[in-house]
């Protein structure tokens, strides 16, 4: 149902609070809820997310796993079970990146607790109903109501010491929701909406943030601005993400990630400007639509460019992909296939890989 006078568009109950020092109202929604017993969630007790937290949750009975790890690995997800169920948890609280709010959804998933998500970085994923998790390196995905966080608290704060790096590829992650949300089969024009806005700020934050960081003036309003400018980017895109179907790009960073353990965000980054190539013939009309507004004539290679300019990764290579996989990797994405603008053919998509591995321009085809 693609016909933009014609579409069907689902809300799902969520609350999100927004804005700087929003951490701050965590204690009362915790204590609206009536929970008592939280646990936790991080990605490592080295980002001291916990103890700032822990002063928030003092009325609660409160314990730490620290062992979310990308792509949600079935083992630790048993792992967290069983501290959900030792501590007889009524919610997760995940603070963190997409690993910290995927094993958070996970765990909802599996226990039924309900989640409340805190991000910090740009994935995008405390929007949606899509959990992820990896058993025998095969990355299965899934859509369930049970992982969608009831609450999420985006403060900018906690996002500002996020390394450059991780900052320009975790947005290029969440432009990459929006850009397959533009041309999936179940848009809306709502979800065409949060898709420009959340693509236009990232875009727009990303290069303030760089330019901070380089300039050493981290310290002012105008830093915290850009930090607050690209998670509303996040949101917008995740919003997109969870309203639309995913389609080649996901499926190819799914099946490398999951598959060969490579790095979630920098994957997304690399592939992104490769599928909307694969996929420009046959979604003319939305992408165009994007570049007028963004001011480009192909966006396959303004996202290119964008991520070369700012320092990230643009080869499989440089991320530990061996060439000798890419073969399997092909047959792999063509198993399961998410449904896509443009018919996934064998030839062309193992000439994409290629070009990926190698870290070529995107080539329209």
């Amino acid at each position: 149902m693609s016909n933009m006078n014609q579409f069907s568009y689902t809300t799902y109950p969520q609350k999100v609070v927004f804005g700087e020092n929003t951490l701050s109202e965590l204690a009362a929604e915790v204590r609206a809820a009536g929970y008592a017993r939280i646990l936790l969630v991080t990605s490592g007790s080295e980002h001291g997310y916990a103890e700032k937290l822990m002063p928030l949750l003092s009325a609660c009975q409160v314990r730490v796993f620290d062992q979310a790890v990308m792509h949600v690995p079935i083992e630790y997800v048993e792992q967290a079970v069983k501290a959900v169920n030792q501590h007889k948890a009524d919610c997760v609280i995940a603070i963190g990146g997409g690993s910290a709010i995927g094993m958070g959804k996970a765990l909802a998933l599996k226990t039924g607790v309900p989640i409340i998500a805190i991000p910090v970085t740009y994935a995008g994923s405390e929007m949606t109903q899509i959990y992820g998790l990896t058993e025998a390196n095969i990355k299965t995905t899934g859509k369930s109501p049970a992982v969608l966080p009831g609450l999420v608290i985006y403060d900018p704060k906690l996002s500002l010491q996020l390394p450059l790096e991780l900052t320009v590829v975790s947005g290029i992650n969440a432009i990459a929701h929006a850009v397959e949300g533009l041309y999936a089969h179940d848009r809306s024009p709502i979800t065409e909406s949060f898709a420009i806005q959340g693509i236009v700020a990232l875009m727009e934050a990303i290069p303030l943030i760089e330019r901070a960081i380089t300039d050493g003036t981290c310290d002012t309003q105008a830093y915290i601005d850009a930090r607050s400018k690209a998670l509303y980017g996040a949101w917008m895109c995740g919003a997109v993400l969870g309203s639309t179907s995913m389609g080649l790009h996901h499926k190819l960073c799914h099946v490398l990630g999951g598959s060969f353990n490579l790095p979630h965000a920098q994957l997304h980054t690399v592939m992104l400007p490769h599928a909307i190539a694969y996929n420009q013939s046959a979604a003319t009309a939305q992408l165009q639509k994007l570049n007028a507004t963004l001011g480009v004539t192909d966006i396959a290679q303004a996202m290119y460019e964008f991520s070369s300019r700012h320092g990230a990764c643009v080869a499989l290579k440089d991320l530990g992909m061996q060439e000798k996989d890419l073969d399997y990797a092909c047959e792999l994405a063509l198993q399961k296939e998410y449904p896509n603008p443009r018919k996934i053919e064998k030839g062309p998509l193992r000439k994409l890989l290629q070009n990926a591995y190698e870290g070529l321009a995107p080539e329209l085809a």
